[in-house]
């Protein structure tokens, strides 16, 4: 993920907050704060062959405490036209990869319950649901649940 696809990956970004399943945030921050809060080698996008943007994946870290310097958290949104295709698959792939390279042993995402897709997208890429967190914070004026899942590195 480079800044010249700082617009797309925003755009998605934001239409993933409007649906409204995907994440309490209500808009995308600007390139600056999401630039400053994701690991640099823990980011990555899916391109079209045009060079559009299809999807992306980053994470950054859960602490800034040393113990949990291998704890990461991510987020991975796909572009509406381009779900179903194995886009989700790829980016969850690659950053797999890039975590296991930097010797991080758990990424971890909080998924709203009526998220299926993102719940089957995730079992799929090796991760397990470690517990609900219930009414965690309120969406749009209504308590949501948090099914908290995580993937445990097998290489380290």
């Amino acid at each position: 993920m480079l800044p010249e696809h700082a617009e797309q990956v925003l755009a998605i970004y934001q239409a993933g907050i409007d649906e409204g399943q995907a994440t309490f945030e209500t808009t995308a921050p600007d390139w600056a704060s999401f630039d400053k809060s994701k690991l640099p080698g823990q980011r990555h996008v899916a391109l079209a062959l045009d060079g559009s943007v299809l999807g992306w994946v980053a994470a950054g870290a859960v602490s800034d405490r040393c113990v949990y310097s291998g704890v990461v958290e991510h987020s991975v949104y796909v572009r509406s036209q381009a779900r179903g295709r194995g886009v989700g698959g790829a980016l969850l792939r690659a950053l797999i990869e890039s975590t296991e390279a930097a010797g991080i042993w758990t990424i971890q995402s909080g998924i709203f319950p009526e998220n299926a897709a993102s719940l089957a997208l995730h079992r799929r890429a090796g991760f397990r649901e470690v517990g609900l967190r219930e009414r965690l914070g309120q969406h749009r004026g209504v308590w949501r649940d948090v099914i908290l899942v995580e993937r445990r590195s097998r290489a380290l």
